[in-house]
């Protein structure tokens, strides 16, 4: 998880090595989902509302709030906060924000669709929403659009995962970062081929590949830190601005140093 790695960085905790490798990344409007009697018509309706969420930390709530704040005026503090599990990563709720945790018999989706929560952040859909209840919608009702347009006007493509070296296994063989890497990227290189063949059993796949394309470019997961750094900085920045770091962390401090330029002219 990039918002974890981040945290405990922050802390001193220096038991891994990142080599800039992004397996997973996602843009989140599409995870915000509310309750249709709640009143919550766009963004700044989430204000003084109560939203569940499985945890304050996870990297998607970190890339939502940060988008909320910076491109809707909807502030952390605005909101109050239900969280169902506790933290991958140990944290102090920042000073400001009102986090309530919900019984251990109860779910998020379950209060959500009960009106007992006015909508949800998650990584994944409610369950009511397969049962076709008419109750739960999602706050932007054209997500794709409304993430393209998100990324032109910042350039944020939301990491969420990463790819760690045990620093012990790094010092021993430092090759290693940059090997792997490049490995990583080799591996890319053929998916794409891949794609191009239209060899994966998706209808619209093809349609879909030419949207991201005229969105991101031909390279629409790229790897390195040069090519990835408006999403790279965000992160740092949301981390320290929503008292999830003491300091905002530079982001070559991330990384393996003799990755830091890898894949500038791929």
């Amino acid at each position: 998880s990039l918002s974890n790695y981040v945290i405990s960085l922050a802390r001193g905790d220096r038991r891994f090595v990142v080599i800039p490798i992004f397996p997973s990344r996602l843009f989140r409007h599409s995870n915000i989902w509310v309750n249709s009697k709640a009143g919550i018509r766009e963004p700044r309706d989430l204000v003084g509302k109560r939203v569940g969420i499985p945890d304050y930390s996870m990297t998607a709530l970190l890339f939502i709030r940060g988008m909320l704040k910076h491109q809707h005026g909807v502030l952390p503090e605005d909101i109050r906060w239900f969280r169902q599990r506790s933290e991958h990563v140990s944290i102090e709720v920042p000073p400001g924000i009102c986090i309530e945790n919900i019984a251990k018999d109860q779910t998020i989706d379950g209060l959500l669709e009960e009106g007992k929560l006015d909508a949800v952040m998650s990584t994944s859909e409610p369950r009511s929403v397969g049962s076709g209840s008419p109750l739960i919608r999602r706050l932007f009702q054209n997500p794709r659009d409304v993430e393209a347009e998100y990324y032109r006007q910042t350039q944020i493509f939301p990491i969420m995962h990463i790819i760690v070296i045990r620093r012990a296994i790094y010092d021993r063989n430092p090759w290693l970062a940059v090997s792997l890497a490049n490995a990583f990227q080799l591996a890319k290189e053929k998916a794409y081929v891949r794609f191009a063949e239209s060899l994966y059993p998706m209808p619209w796949f093809h349609l879909d590949l030419d949207f991201a394309k005229q969105v991101l470019g031909d390279d629409i997961y790229p790897y390195g830190v040069k090519q990835n750094l408006p999403t790279l900085e965000a992160a740092t920045l949301f981390a320290h601005e929503q008292g999830l770091t003491e300091r905002r962390l530079e982001v070559k401090e991330l990384f393996a140093p003799e990755t830091l330029d890898l894949f500038a002219h791929a």
